[in-house]
């Protein structure tokens, strides 16, 4: 479903946007760090942010510009989180909004506003002012791999994909890039991701839509179990593909949903799998839980867990760590009723550690991608959560953040 064509495209892929990435001199390595996203055709907005309750700037005032229904671009950069930083990362997020609007010939309450980086540092306004106007000038169809490249801060590659579906007997398309690496965890992560769509849907069936789609995506993911301060997720659909106006929950709506769905769970994965210092991919799916709460609550204890997590980093087959994770997890569960399975190999049931094949074993916890399944044989709800291992280069790079 994504191919190269379409990881190349991102955001510019569908039709009436454009995007940039250029630098700024905000981070210290010098590499790209301001990104600008652009549809001259007014364009329906919606958002899922950060539930910390320390939020970043920016974070408040996209908020509000997703409360006006509408927006025409997406600013963002890399190297500082304007967090923590006061009624001067207020005044300089709006700045930020205010210099994109008057490049790109719009309202400050049109642009998107997004931060990412160390917390505490105010933004070199100069730089950042120079940096936005330099992207506007360099917008283009072709925009969408500096974009991506410009909001990285710890990952080891942007993320980005793209995909059409036909809606209403219309092409349909959608593209998105990403951010994320540490300091991930549900309710969302320090993580950044937007997405753009040339489909015409109601603003309202938009945001329901996308805050259906983070709830089995970037509320799915974690890397170390710690919350952010900047955690954005934007949507914006210009229309310009034509297809009559999504406005009700039918099939035009479901097939519009499914996609975007598939889009989050994409990016959501590749966040994960990217985790700072990761060696392996895991996918832990929990089943047969009375709630889909349950399900989660139970795959995030495992995957939170850092003795679980170690022991996957080493390669250890330690399904007692599992276990244990699963019963400290606060869900009411029946240890006896309990099968865990590690790439297809049954390592408990019944209340016990079983005798598997070492042999087998090890083939399966030598993969980079890993999956954890989990029978809770109490019910019909599931959940899955998408995490990585814990590594001696997470300990460095944390270790370093600010040196």
């Amino acid at each position: 479903m994504f191919s190269d064509k379409h990881k190349t495209a991102g955001v510019a892929y569908p039709q009436g946007f454009t995007a940039a990435g250029v630098r700024a001199g905000i981070k210290k390595n010098g590499n790209l760090d301001v990104a600008l996203i652009y549809t001259e055709r007014e364009a329906a907005v919606a958002g899922v942010f950060t539930q910390n309750l320390v939020a970043a700037a920016p974070v408040h005032l996209s908020k509000i510009v997703v409360g006006t229904g509408t927006a025409h671009a997406i600013v963002a950069n890399a190297g500082c989180a304007n967090a923590c930083t006061g009624e001067q990362g207020v005044h300089d997020a709006e700045q930020m909004a205010q210099v994109a609007a008057d490049a790109l010939g719009c309202r400050q309450d049109d642009v998107i506003v997004a931060s990412t980086g160390l917390i505490g540092s105010y933004l070199p306004m100069d730089k950042m002012t120079a940096g936005i106007k330099d992207a506007a000038q360099k917008l283009s169809r072709d925009g969408s791999v500096n974009a991506g490249n410009a909001i990285v801060t710890t990952d080891t590659y942007s993320k980005a994909c793209a995909t059409e579906v036909t809606i209403g007997g219309k092409e349909v398309r959608f593209g998105a890039i990403a951010k994320g690496s540490g300091m991930i965890r549900p309710d969302m992560a320090t993580m950044l991701c937007f997405i753009t769509t040339d489909a015409d849907i109601d603003q309202k069936l938009l945001q329901e839509a996308l805050s259906d789609a983070t709830e089995v995506s970037f509320n799915m993911i974690t890397v170390d179990g710690d919350e952010s301060t900047n955690d954005s997720v934007v949507v914006l659909a210009n229309g310009a593909a034509g297809n009559k106006k999504i406005v009700a929950k039918d099939a035009d709506y479901e097939k519009f949903s499914e996609t975007l769905k598939t889009i989050c769970v994409e990016m959501a994965k590749r966040i994960a799998a990217d985790g700072e210092g990761a060696t392996k991919f895991i996918t832990v799916n929990v089943t047969g839980a009375k709630s889909f709460e349950d399900a989660k609550r139970v795959g995030m204890s495992v995957a939170n867990s850092p003795l679980v997590k170690t022991a996957f980093f080493g390669q250890d087959a330690n399904p007692g760590r599992t276990i244990c994770a699963v019963g400290y997890s606060g869900v009411e569960i029946v240890p006896a009723k309990v099968v865990i399975k590690f790439g297809g190999l049954t390592v408990y049931e019944k209340g016990l550690v079983t005798q598997f094949d070492a042999d087998a074993m090890k083939k399966v916890l030598a993969e980079h991608d890993i999956i954890v399944d989990i029978e809770l044989g109490l019910g019909e709800a599931q959940a899955t959560v998408f995490t990585c291992d814990l590594s001696f280069q997470y300990i460095k790079i944390n270790a370093d953040y600010t040196t």
